[in-house]
């Protein structure tokens, strides 16, 4: 992609999953990359796998105050910021009147407070820079209701939202999109799923199967680049078709 080699780019979440697979596509294409993730041992096993990092920090996106020591440290590392991917969220498949307040707080905590926080802290730093590109991860989750996941569909609707009043406020200098995934089979769906519940998704989707982490990873970085200057202030789906058909695709 045009426009990434030496751009200093933040992966939240960025030791598993989704976020390692995003933090990989960047290291290619020439970035300089800094994770934060809550997991210790992911992240040993990540700075050992790609010892070019230029950090990897231990903080939980939850918590304001930790957020703002990390980048108290990535200005340390950086001096400034080019690209932040909000892609740090969990889950917990529950039924709705199952749903605990602390585990509702926990999930919202994550998924949405988390890139608040995170959003937050990288927009002044690109305002007092030459602009940059905040991307946060969504969800199709967003878009429609998904029986067993009520706090986490709360969450991903409410990161659309937040996505599209910060491009209007941030614009022209900072870029902001939200990614917004189907089924992408990563250890956090692996946990939830049977290999039968696994196959019945698999059936419903048109592709006839979940993303891989690397085609995620390869819209983040066309969408963090020179290629797509005039994207800002949508959600931007990558779902094998899923949604394309309503009850249908389900």
């Amino acid at each position: 992609m045009k426009g990434l080699s030496g751009r200093r780019v933040l992966v939240t979440g960025g030791a598993s999953g989704i976020g390692a697979a995003i933090v990989a596509r960047f290291l290619e294409e020439g970035s300089r990359v800094a994770v934060i993730d809550r997991d210790p041992a992911a992240n040993r096993a990540l700075a050992q796998r790609h010892p070019s990092l230029a950090a990897v920090l231990e903080a939980d996106v939850s918590n304001a105050a930790a957020v703002a020591g990390a980048f108290a440290k990535i200005d340390g590392v950086f001096g400034g910021l080019d690209v932040a991917i909000n892609n740090a969220g969990i889950s917990i498949r529950h039924d709705f009147l199952d749903i605990t307040p602390e585990e509702w707080r926990r999930v919202m905590g994550v998924d949405l407070d988390g890139v608040f926080y995170v959003a937050q802290q990288a927009a002044r730093r690109m305002l007092a820079g030459g602009g940059g590109v905040i991307l946060n991860m969504g969800s199709t989750s967003g878009m429609n209701g998904y029986p067993r996941y009520a706090d986490y569909d709360a969450a991903k609707a409410g990161v659309i939202e937040l996505t599209r009043t910060m491009a209007l406020e941030l614009a022209p200098k900072i870029r902001v999109v939200c990614v917004c995934p189907g089924y992408v089979w990563t250890p956090m769906q692996e946990a939830e799923y049977t290999a039968e519940m696994k196959a019945a998704v698999d059936a419903k989707i048109p592709l006839r199967r979940h993303a891989k982490p690397e085609e995620i990873a390869a819209l983040y970085a066309f969408l963090a680049s020179d290629e797509a200057p005039y994207i800002t202030g949508h959600p931007v789906i990558i779902d094998g078709g899923e949604i394309a058909g309503g009850l249908a695709s389900r």
